[in-house]
């Protein structure tokens, strides 16, 4: 079948947390199965698109209200990526630097849908399903379902994949006029809270929907920053999947952004020599356990958190602990992080941006992994630590309930329940326990990176949701 992805991220092309990971990694594991993929997606001023080439394949103008935007749609030339990539360029709208953050968002987002959607009007066969991630695409089973101008559209079956419930893409009424004409007496089918809502209109419209692990799933049905009742609602055409990570991209033993390659029979010296150039790079003890944070330092990350736990734990552990963050986020969690470096140089270091290359040594190098996420639909990166010898440290929330189970359980992690430094810091004191049992922590890792968490299978279970929606 032919299978579309629209989405605001896709690694390598453009990335900002998992979406970009599961979007790139599910598009390429269908495509391997002889389903003819494509993956549509704004076009950034980001490195991959500056460094491949591309052909134009259709140019046009799209309408927003009372402006109007010229558009061309791109064509990576090689399929260097296992599917096929397009980006649609709207220059005025999306020639900068940051995927998101900025004050028109909306009308960014909404104008890439249409302009997505006007293209596929002039084809002569339409896909058999298009997949839709998360609110920046989540209007667009609604325009085609209600849509006047794309009532020749309508048949092609819609599935929402939701990776975050937080972010829903509102905006007033006043801003009707940008979508398509449609019946009013449909206008309810837009409308959450007095406003217009992306994620409630693609749930309301969408044939299928999909959450990112099954717990998360469950999660949405009681916590969904508003949106609790129409997620039980639907939840008849919901189902949560599990997702993968990309066995190809992330492999010990053939990844080229690690100091040393290692695989499960030689964890540990690789293990230890990636570890000497970690900490090398980061002025840091090789011979302490080292437990590291990657992500986007957010409250809802429980990235706020971060501050207070490593003072506590590095003065309570003196010179017995090394912690090493990578993220970028909030201003003020980045300050107060930062400014940790002047009394814990020896024990503490940070990176504030984003850097791929540094994440995948951070993986095989470091011992421990911290997830103290609030919230977390999936979570990717304690598979990433699993795959790499890392033990996860995580909050039993989302995904990381569906796949972190605890090592006094016969698992290969360590759990905790609350999103607060003391938890936190219970679950670190246990960390520092099993690092003085070489033996027993080498059963665990071990254990950990035979774990399977390609998308051989959860591939399989979004092909069996295209199929039940396909008339």
């Amino acid at each position: 079948m032919e299978i579309i992805h629209i989405s605001a991220e896709c690694y390598p092309i453009a990335k900002v947390g998992g979406l970009a990971d599961v979007v790139g990694a599910l598009a390429k594991y269908q495509n391997m199965e002889e389903h003819s993929v494509k993956v549509f997606l704004p076009c950034y001023e980001t490195k991959f698109i500056q460094e491949n080439k591309f052909e134009t394949i259709f140019w046009a103008d799209v309408e927003l209200g009372q402006f109007l935007f010229p558009f061309k749609i791109l064509k990576e030339k090689n399929n260097s990526l296992g599917f096929e990539l397009y980006l649609i360029v709207i220059q005025e709208l999306f020639d900068r630097q940051d995927i998101y953050g900025y004050k028109d968002d909306i009308e960014r987002f909404l104008t890439f849908q249409k302009a997505f959607l006007d293209w596929l009007l002039t084809r002569n066969e339409f896909p058999a399903v298009i997949n839709c991630h998360d609110h920046h695409t989540a209007l667009i089973p609604f325009m085609i379902t209600q849509g006047m101008q794309y009532e020749k559209l309508k048949n092609i079956p819609t599935l929402l994949t939701i990776h975050t419930a937080l972010y829903q893409g509102q905006f007033s009424f006043d801003k009707n006029n940008y979508l398509p004409d449609y019946d009013v007496n449909k206008k309810g089918l837009l409308e959450w809270d007095g406003c217009i809502n992306s994620l409630a209109a693609g749930l309301r419209c969408a044939r299928a929907i999909t959450t990112v692990s099954p717990n998360y799933l469950n999660e949405v049905n009681i916590s969904a920053n508003g949106l609790e009742y129409l997620f039980n609602e639907t939840r008849y055409k919901s189902k949560g999947i599990l997702s993968g990570i990309d066995y190809e991209t992330w492999n010990p033993t053939t990844d080229t952004k690690i100091e040393v390659n290692f695989s499960i029979t030689n964890f540990s010296f690789g293990k230890r020599k990636n570890k000497e150039k970690l900490c090398d790079l980061f002025n840091l003890s090789h011979d302490v356990p080292l437990i590291s944070y990657v992500g986007r330092l957010l409250d809802v990350k429980g990235a706020d958190l971060l501050c207070e736990y490593s003072k506590k734990v590095l003065q309570e552990n003196a010179n017995k602990i090394n912690i090493l963050i990578l993220g970028k986020g909030n201003i003020t969690i980045e300050k107060q992080l930062s400014n940790l470096l002047t009394d814990y140089q020896k024990n503490y270091n940070i990176y504030i941006g984003f850097n791929e290359e540094l994440a995948h040594l951070i993986y095989a190098g470091s011992d421990f992994l911290l997830i103290p996420s609030r919230t977390e639909s999936c979570g990717l990166n304690q598979m990433y630590a699993y795959r790499y010898g890392a033990i996860p440290i995580v909050r039993r929330t989302g995904g990381l309930k569906d796949t972190v189970i605890d090592i006094e359980d016969n698992g290969q992690g360590i759990c905790f329940e609350n999103a607060t430094v003391e938890d936190m810091i219970t679950a670190t004191n246990r960390a520092l326990v099993l690092f003085e049992n070489e033996e027993k922590i080498n059963l665990i890792i071990k254990s950990g990176m035979t774990l399977n968490h390609s998308w051989k299978t959860a591939y399989q279970e979004y092909l069996k949701m295209y199929n039940l929606i396909i008339k």
